[in-house]
């Protein structure tokens, strides 16, 4: 018996990384999962694998930042599991502006897709939560939320309005025992961060500074994150609501030297 037995999630950016992982995680906890992506090929893929190990699963190609398409995933879901009980708001995108130079066109759709599209999701799935008297909702925000780099603008301005919108959100939705939770990830061993570490000059160099300021000496794993987000939708986590969650293997308790 899985902890999620029963229950139905929707799972924005599902089609790799931390996404993935965590399509994954919440299948092998029994839940059915929507794969909620905008690349068809990986999305297939990431579905046809929980399905091969004898889960449900459903993909469904979905670009968050139109609303149609977020309320005709949200309605493909219940028609296909009968309900809907975990969001996962995992999809975003790192933009990287320069605040004197970026046009309200850019910051338009850097909000659209890393932070408007996360409320979107929500706002379909809650009648069906409230109509079963309970949902989690999990934002995947960033430990950028709370301390940043040069560079990062406006991410971490998404990612903060994201832990705000939760705590919002909780407060609001508390009553129809809907629980909704930010977690916030630090340096997680992606495609995209091997990507970008290979891109670097001396890329064994650019790994091993990444990991001195990390206290266990390593970036986390997808499956990690995925595990805590599985414990956070299930009823071992009833009581988590409205919380900023960190997991980020230490790197936000150093004082910067």
């Amino acid at each position: 018996m899985g902890r999620l037995d029963g229950k139905v999630a929707f799972v924005t950016g599902a089609g790799q990384g931390i996404g993935e992982a965590i399509a994954l995680k919440l299948a092998q906890e029994g839940a059915a999962v929507t794969i909620a992506e905008i690349n068809a090929e990986k999305g297939a893929n990431v579905a046809a694998a929980i399905q091969a190990a004898g889960h449900k699963a459903l993909f469904i190609k979905t670009d968050i930042t139109q609303e149609n398409h977020i309320s005709a995933a949200a309605e493909q879901t219940i028609a296909a599991f009968g309900g809907l009980d975990i969001v996962v708001n995992n999809a975003g995108k790192n933009f990287y502006f320069d605040p004197a130079q970026m046009t309200s066109s850019e910051w338009d759709d850097s909000m659209g897709l890393d932070l408007k599209s996360a409320w979107m999701c929500a706002k379909y799935a809650i009648p069906s939560m409230v109509k079963a008297g309970g949902g989690s909702i999990i934002n995947i925000a960033s430990v950028h939320a709370r301390m940043t780099a040069p560079g990062m603008f406006p991410y971490a301005a998404a990612k903060a309005g994201m832990v705000g919108m939760t705590r919002s959100m909780a407060l609001d939705l508390g009553k129809h025992n809907i629980r909704v939770n930010a977690v916030c990830p630090g340096w997680v061993r992606t495609e995209l961060v091997d990507e970008w570490i290979a891109r670097q000059p001396d890329p064994v160099d650019a790994l091993g500074a990444v990991q001195r300021v990390i206290a266990l000496q390593r970036m986390a794993e997808p499956m990690e994150v995925a595990n805590f987000v599985a414990f956070l939708a299930s009823d071992e986590a009833q009581y988590f609501t409205g919380s900023e969650l960190i997991i980020d293997g230490g790197l936000t308790s150093r004082f910067a030297t």
